[in-house]
């Protein structure tokens, strides 16, 4: 055992963090101490247990980063971690996951996206762990709280809110629409609507009649349940393998193209569900506790903020800066072999 060991020395957030950037696919506390001897597998579990990188602790850190702009908008979504050989860990649940289209079990989390228009940039600035049983909140809760806090408390500049149809309820499109923002979001083909102004029965939005400019320029229709005179605007767009429908308060839309163009950047958001899941083992910690758990995804997004960072930097992506910690094992490897190849 090197001398080194268990010296007492108690890890960082900044030296987890550095173990989740360096680190391929082993994620775990043991593997951890293995590598940086001068911490002990104990030690990195009372770390976790003990920090508090909480969204607000993570925006303290990163919110200094993001190029705010008046033509910027955020995305909501959630993700599942999957956990689905875990009979101990906290915070696990049966829930349904879009990967999976069905219930698995596993951490639910809310996140929010900003993304600047003008440069395409985008930044993880809130998210949420899904946790019914302990906050009594719902995952549209989850997004009302994030939306208001991004006004209220980070003064983020933004006109224009995105989200997919789990959250396209009546409560939520209202209070995005009293906040004075845009929302886009697709409506479920079931959804019942009326764009007969009052003289037909309301009716499955998939069965809609169409004209050609229609096609091109939406139409109003009133969704079932919403206030009498509150209307939105309906397009008809084509996505892969599948329509959708897609609404938004924005009555001056006049543009299929437009509006399809602007659906297309929620792509940042299932962008970052992957790399957080690929590259940065958002589903790799084996720690029981929801503490850990949380502290975990916190100090992931924030490697996540730095490899990003870097990969802007360099005009390339973070699965790239990933990979040449390979390359560079592998060119040392076959100059100087470890374990030099021998037929006898």
């Amino acid at each position: 055992m090197s001398p080194a060991k268990y010296s007492g020395v108690k890890p960082a957030r900044k030296d987890y963090c550095q173990f989740i950037i360096a680190t391929i696919t082993n994620f775990t506390q043991t593997y951890m101490a293995d590598h940086k001897p001068v911490f002990s597998h104990d030690a990195i579990n009372r770390y976790l247990m003990n920090d508090d990188v909480s969204p607000d602790a993570v925006w303290h850190s990163v919110g200094h980063l993001v190029r705010r702009s008046g033509n910027a908008c955020l995305i909501f979504d959630d993700t599942v971690i999957d956990n689905r050989h875990s009979f101990k860990i906290e915070l696990v649940r049966r829930q349904y996951s879009g990967n999976e289209h069905g219930i698995v079990k596993g951490i639910g989390v809310v996140n929010c996206v900003y993304v600047n228009l003008d440069t395409c940039e985008h930044w993880i600035i809130d998210w949420r762990v899904y946790d019914p049983d302990r906050d009594g909140k719902s995952k549209l809760d989850h997004v009302r709280d994030m939306l208001d806090d991004a006004i209220a408390q980070k003064n983020l500049p933004f006109s224009t809110v995105l989200m997919d149809s789990w959250y396209a309820t009546k409560h939520l499109m209202l209070h995005i629409d009293k906040a004075g923002k845009v929302f886009y979001c697709p409506l479920k083909t079931n959804r019942k609507v009326d764009d007969s102004h009052g003289r037909n029965p309301y009716k499955a939005v998939s069965d809609l009649e169409w004209f050609d400019d229609e096609m091109l320029r939406g139409k109003l229709v009133k969704i079932n349940e919403f206030p009498k005179d509150h209307k939105v605007k309906l397009f008809r767009v084509a996505a892969t393998n599948r329509t959708e429908y897609v609404a938004t308060n924005d009555h001056s839309q006049d543009s299929a193209v437009a509006v399809k163009d602007m659906c297309g950047i929620r792509w940042k958001i299932e962008q970052y569900h992957r790399e957080g899941k690929q590259l940065l083992g958002l589903e790799k910690c084996q720690c029981r506790k929801a503490r850990a758990q949380k502290n975990h995804i916190g100090c992931a997004i924030l490697a996540w903020h730095c490899l990003t960072r870097l990969a802007r930097k360099l005009k390339t992506n973070i699965y790239a800066l990933k990979e040449n910690l390979l390359s560079d094992y592998m060119k040392e490897e076959l100059k100087n072999p470890s374990i030099p190849m021998s037929y006898a």
